[in-house]
């Protein structure tokens, strides 16, 4: 089982070398990309207009590195033939965002015909955080993509999660599945929701796992304050992963992870053919290192649709 961010960079950088297709390509990347190659991590394949690429790449760090640069003139088709190399197979490993919109790149990638969501699947982002008093990490989900997402939604995303805690070697993953109140409530849906995951784990639907809820936070993170309540659970105190129940705590938990609790994070969308980075904000540049090579795992180890 992997417990940290340095266990996540050696297990990578023991498997062959990905191809890291990259949309328009910024500036901001460059020493990144330079960095992940230089470890043995990827090839990056710049998309767009090959003299500007060229240009940028020139007296930057990447400079010394193998890259390929794939030509593609018209800014509307970039992301399209970047999907469209990831899908061929042999021509891309992975997509990182670039300097393609958010809204744009999402959009492109659940195109039913051309994008990269298998059917059946719904895409989700799980945040990975780095605990500061022990070696262990612990997922949380969604942190970005689904904002109002129903039991059916929830039960995906979950198994997203799950996919990518079998990436990082957890056996038997421990759930939270998060709610307001540890006690089921009709008038609170997210209680409703939590206890129906709970009841499909009793019955092995999610396969090896452990999933408890609903369960406020001071259970989830306390066997102590869990007793007080009444509660009695191995999930308790020892959390894997942690089922938000929509983007607002899911968002906003894991900035105030970053920007309260100085915790480190890295994440990666699930549920997609081939692993995708996104760019966000509370991620630092040494933890986007970490994010290229939780996809380089992914690549080897089941993917990320499970």
């Amino acid at each position: 089982m992997l417990n940290s961010f340095k266990e996540i960079l050696a297990a990578a950088k023991q498997n062959e070398v990905k191809k890291l297709v990259v949309p328009c390509p910024v500036a901001a990347d460059l020493p990144l990309l330079a960095e992940a190659a230089e470890a043995g991590l990827i090839i990056p394949v710049l998309i767009g207009a090959g003299s500007s690429i060229e240009l940028l790449v020139n007296g930057s760090p990447l400079a010394a590195e193998k890259y390929e640069i794939v030509e593609e003139n018209d800014p509307g088709s970039v992301l399209g033939r970047a999907i469209a190399m990831i899908r061929e197979g042999g021509r891309g490993d992975i997509l990182m965002q670039g300097g393609v919109k958010h809204q744009d790149l999402l959009n492109t990638i659940l195109d039913k015909e051309q994008g990269l969501l298998p059917k059946g699947r719904i895409i989700s982002f799980i945040s990975v955080f780095q605990l500061l008093k022990r070696e262990k990490l612990i997922l949380v989900t969604d942190t970005f993509i689904n904002n109002n997402p129903i039991i059916v939604e929830k039960q995906k995303i979950l198994e997203n999660a799950l996919q990518l805690g079998r990436i990082l070697g957890i056996e038997t993953p421990k759930v939270a599945v998060l709610a307001a109140i540890e006690q089921v409530n009709p008038g609170i849906p997210s209680t409703l929701d939590a206890a129906i995951l709970s009841k499909m784990a009793e019955r092995r639907q999610f396969g090896k796992a452990i999933v408890e809820g609903p369960l406020d936070m001071d259970c989830a993170l306390s066997q102590v304050a869990a007793g007080r309540k009444g509660l009695q659970s191995v999930v308790t105190g020892n959390v894997d992963i942690y089922l938000v129940p929509e983007i607002e705590t899911g968002y906003l938990l894991a900035e105030a992870l970053v920007l309260f609790g100085k915790m480190q994070t890295a994440g990666m969308v699930m549920g997609t053919s081939k692993p995708v980075i996104l760019n966000l904000p509370f991620v630092s540049d040494e933890n986007r290192l970490v994010e290229i090579a939780l996809a380089c795992l992914a690549c080897i180890k089941g993917g990320t649709n499970g």
